[in-house]
């Protein structure tokens, strides 16, 4: 998909966009680039004076720790905007990298401001693409602190593959997810063992399959009970059910 259409397509999935908004994306001036799995291409302090969008593939948002080790924050796919904060800060206090091939577009930030001038309800599209961010922030701290192993797994399977669907990147029960069970792991505060069982209990309830880098989702209902999974964090105006 083009770049400019995937980008509306996902703020048109909390956001009204306007003809003339619509017309403001399409001038937006894209770089595309192909990623390599595990490559960087925000890294923590940078400064950044361009904005990423995700054409396709998932990208990973993590904190780089002493010795190496990775904390990953979030995960993003095609049609978000993972670094929309960076219009507003000086240093980047995060980094970015490719999970799996991705493709990745870079918009300047001065055309990105420059457009919140001319027509705002635009940047307020793009500005609640932030608050969504720190919405998904606020749950994985939840989810990490306060909800067993298997729970915040479930939870996470549920929540990529909500928005997979939504975003309508799913084939049917399965989607892509090209995630390591290490940095599973490193995303769910798990050491490798624990990430082991709590996958056995998960496959062993009949709700899910997680396998080669994909999600198959058996029994829906079932997967969200046992991640009490309620996606009204995510703020989407397109409800999904079922």
């Amino acid at each position: 998909m083009d770049p400019h259409e995937t980008l509306i397509r996902n703020l048109k999935e909390h956001s009204r966009l306007r003809s003339d908004d619509i017309a403001e994306i399409c001038n937006f001036s894209l770089v595309t680039k192909e990623l390599s799995p595990d490559q960087d291409f925000i890294r923590q302090g940078d400064q950044p004076k361009h904005a990423v969008l995700v054409v396709s593939g998932m990208v990973g948002r993590y904190h780089l720790l002493k010795g190496g080790r990775r904390q990953y924050l979030s995960f993003h796919m095609s049609g978000d905007l993972p670094d929309a904060q960076g219009l507003f800060i000086e240093r980047m206090d995060h980094a970015l990298c490719s999970i799996g091939p991705a493709r990745v577009a870079f918009i300047p930030h001065k055309q990105i401001l420059g457009a919140f001038e001319r027509r705002p309800s635009l940047g307020i599209a793009i500005w609640r693409e932030t608050l969504l961010d720190a919405a998904i922030f606020r749950e994985a701290i939840t989810n990490n602190s306060a909800r067993s192993r298997p729970t915040r797994m479930a939870h996470l399977f549920c929540e990529v593959f909500y928005r997979a669907r939504l975003s309508q990147l799913n084939k049917g029960n399965r989607c892509s997810m090209p995630l390591t069970l290490p940095q599973l792991g490193e995303t769910l505060a798990m050491a490798i063992a624990s990430v082991n069982r709590a996958l056995h209990q998960l496959r062993s309830s009949g709700s899910m399959d997680f396998r080669e880098g994909e999600l198959i989702v058996l029994n829906w209902r079932e997967l969200q009970r046992l991640g009490e999974f309620n996606p009204d964090y995510l703020h989407m105006k397109k409800p999904l059910t079922g």
